[in-house]
């Protein structure tokens, strides 16, 4: 088997603590801390700079709000990606659900699978930040056979789109995951590259234990989900530069409240 492991950026432990017992068995995890921000193409760049240097060939990522269904099948389809040479797959952040209709180039990062080997050997952090653009005369890939036409083909929605860019703009060939609405709850299958169900995505897991409804909602998917019977053991990818930029501004905010404070009490130097 090829060196597997997977990366989930948690913004809500208590979620990624219940979700990770459907995780695949046998495969190294990893966690970056999104509590207090440092999520999205930061995290992405991140994680990748600190992994590519262990022996990975395959990183999946995926959400603590991603429960899978059939956690075996992610060896298939890594097993396909690397026959087919896909860089990278995951659903389109438009053109296939219906209300998420931001750019059909990029991925949503919620669930996504990318070949760490070969991206690591061309990883450029300047050029991938430099790819936050679209030029609307160039061709990104067919758009003509999607399930909704209502995405937006120039959209810099997010801003980890840079990432996927570059990726093309390189050459590189990504698959799309077909993904659908769960019955009528909030939630998304994903399929396959057999069109078997893979895992749901319940989205909104930042709510999960403060909103009671989304609680609620979050627990019956959870329900769905094959518990793989693994350790539930992970390894955090520790930020210290991060870290140290956040208590700098925690501190520098303290001061200035206080100063304010002073002031307003008709204090002066």
């Amino acid at each position: 088997m090829d060196r597997i492991a997977i990366l989930t950026t948690v913004s809500n432990f208590e979620l990624y603590h219940k979700s990770i017992k459907f995780f695949p068995a046998g495969i190294s995890r990893y966690v970056v801390d999104g509590t207090r921000g440092f999520y999205g193409i930061r995290s992405l760049l991140f994680a990748i700079e600190k992994l590519k240097g262990k022996d990975i060939d395959w990183l999946i990522m995926a959400d603590e709000d991603v429960i899978f269904k059939n956690p075996d099948f992610l060896f298939d389809l890594i097993d396909h990606m690397k026959k087919q040479e896909f860089i990278c797959c995951g659903m389109r952040d438009g053109g296939t659900l219906e209300w998420r209709n931001q750019s059909p180039y990029a991925i949503n990062t919620f669930f996504s699978i990318l070949n760490l080997d070969a991206v690591s050997k061309i990883f450029d952090k300047k050029a991938i930040l430099k790819n936050q653009f679209i030029n609307p005369s160039e061709d990104l890939g067919d758009l003509s056979h999607l399930q909704a036409d209502n995405y937006k083909k120039n959209s810099l929605y997010e801003g980890y789109y840079c990432f996927y860019f570059w990726l093309l703009r390189s050459g590189k060939k990504i698959l799309y995951l077909n993904a659908t609405a769960l019955n009528n709850d909030e939630s998304t299958i994903v399929f396959d590259h057999h069109k078997r169900e893979l895992l749901y995505h319940t989205w909104y897991a930042r709510f999960y234990k403060k909103d009671p409804s989304q609680t609620q909602r979050i627990d019956a998917i959870l329900s769905l989900g094959k518990d793989e019977g693994h350790d539930k053991a992970y390894t955090i990818l520790e930020n210290k530069s991060f870290k140290f930029r956040l208590f700098f501004y925690t501190y520098v905010q303290r001061m200035r409240r206080h100063w304010n404070k002073l002031m307003g009490h008709g204090y002066s130097t």
